[in-house]
C-alpha cells in the first residue's frame, strides 16, 4: 500500500479524488492560459474550462469539510484551505466555511448572519438594481454576497480578529486582478465571467435542495427547533441530480444533486451518493426534481426569488417536492456553502 493510499479514507478515493484534483489543477491552469489566446473560440472554451475547474474545486471543499478525502482532519483541512484559493473563497477562513456548513447539517436549518431580506428592504435602490441585473441572468445577489466575503473582517464584527489575514489575501488577489485589468483586460473580463458562471452553478444546485428559510443564529447560538430530527430533515430536503439515469452526467457537479443521500449519511463520498440514494429511496424518478423543472424554476423565478421566496403560500415537505417537479416553486437565491455568513 502506497503512502498516499494509507492517507486516504477509502481505496477508491485514489481514483476518484485523485482524478478530480488533477482535473481542477489542469483545468485551472489550462483554462487560465487559454484566456490569453488571440482566438475567440479558444477564449470561450478556456473560460468554460476555468469555470468548471472552479466548480469542482468548490465541491471538493465541501468534501474536505466533511473529512471525506483523508483519514485525518488536518489533511482534509490543509487541502480545503488550498482549494478555497481556486474558487475565490480564501478571504475568510476554511474553518468558518466548515463551521457554518456543519451548523446547517446539525441544526437542520439555513444558519446565517447576513439578513439580506432586511438589507434589501433598507436599500430599495440596490434591490431594484439587483432585480434588473438578475433579469439579465447576471448574479448580482451573489456578487453582493461575494463583496461581504471579500471584506468579511471589516463587515462582520465577529470576524475582526481575521483582519490581518483578510488584508493580505485582498492585496494578493486584487493585485493580480488589477494587473490583469491593466495589461490584459480581456483576460480579466473572461476570468470574471468564469467566476460568475461558477456562482450561478453553485446557487442553481442549492436553490431547491431545502424548503426552509434562513435563520439568523450563526453567532448567537439561537434555538434550533428541528435539531436532531432526521425524519423532518429528510422531509424538507430534496434531490436535484442533473440526470437520474445517466450517472456520469452528475460527475459535472460531483453528484451534489443527490442531496437526500448526503443528508442521510454525511460520511458517504461523492462517488457513492447515487448508490446510497437508490439504497434509501429506490429507482423511482419521482423522488427527485428533474433537470427540466430545475431550469424552468431558475428561468421563471430569477427575479421573484431574490426576496420573499418563502411566503405563506410556499408549499412544504412532500408538497414542495410535488410543486418543484411541476416547476411551481420560487427556489432560494444566493445560497452557497462557500459563503460562511
Amino acid at each position: 500500500m502506497s503512502r498516499l493510499q494509507a492517507l486516504l479514507n477509502e481505496r477508491e478515493g485514489r481514483r476518484y479524488y485523485g482524478g478530480a484534483l488533477l482535473y481542477v489543477l489542469s483545468g485551472y491552469v489550462g483554462g487560465f492560459a487559454g484566456l490569453f489566446s488571440d482566438r475567440l473560440a479558444i477564449n470561450c472554451l478556456a473560460m468554460l474550462l476555468l469555470a468548471h475547474s472552479m466548480i469542482i474545486a468548490a465541491y471538493l471543499v465541501h468534501e474536505c469539510g466533511h473529512n471525506l478525502i483523508f483519514r485525518k482532519i488536518q489533511h482534509n483541512t490543509a487541502l480545503g484551505r488550498i482549494l478555497t484559493w481556486f474558487c475565490g473563497a480564501s478571504y475568510g477562513t476554511y474553518e468558518d466555511i466548515r463551521y457554518k456548513h456543519f451548523r446547517h447539517h446539525i441544526d437542520n436549518d439555513d444558519v446565517v448572519w447576513f439578513d439580506y431580506e432586511r438589507f434589501f428592504e433598507e436599500h430599495p435602490l440596490t434591490l431594484k438594481a439587483t432585480q434588473l441585473l438578475e433579469w439579465f441572468y447576471i448574479p448580482a445577489h451573489d456578487l453582493i454576497m461575494h463583496f461581504i466575503m471579500v471584506f468579511t473582517s471589516f463587515i462582520i464584527p465577529q470576524r475582526r480578529n481575521q483582519r490581518r489575514r483578510n488584508v493580505v489575501v485582498i492585496l494578493l488577489r486584487a493585485g493580480v486582478f488589477v494587473a490583469l485589468l491593466i495589461w490584459a483586460p480581456k483576460v480579466a473580463l473572461l476570468y470574471a465571467v468564469a467566476y460568475m458562471l461558477m456562482m450561478t452553478v453553485l446557487r442553481f444546485m442549492d436553490s431547491i435542495q431545502h424548503d426552509y428559510s434562513y435563520s439568523l443564529t450563526l453567532f448567537d447560538g439561537g434555538r434550533a427547533p428541528h435539531k436532531g430530527h432526521t425524519e423532518w430533515e429528510q422531509e424538507h430536503t430534496f434531490s436535484n441530480p442533473l440526470s437520474f439515469n445517466t450517472e456520469c452526467f452528475n460527475w459535472l457537479i460531483l453528484n451534489f444533486g443527490f442531496h437526500n443521500a448526503h443528508h442521510a449519511d454525511m460520511t458517504v463520498p461523492w462517488y457513492r451518493l447515487p448508490a446510497k440514494h437508490r439504497e434509501l429511496f429506490g429507482e423511482n424518478p419521482e423522488n427527485v426534481v428533474p433537470l427540466s423543472s430545475q431550469l424552468k424554476i431558475f428561468h421563471r423565478q430569477r427575479v421573484r426569488r431574490i426576496v420573499g421566496n418563502h411566503d405563506e403560500n410556499t408549499p412544504s415537505g412532500h408538497d414542495y417536492l410535488i410543486a418543484a417537479r411541476k416547476a411551481e416553486v420560487y427556489g432560494g437565491n444566493a445560497a452557497s456553502f462557500l459563503t460562511s455568513f
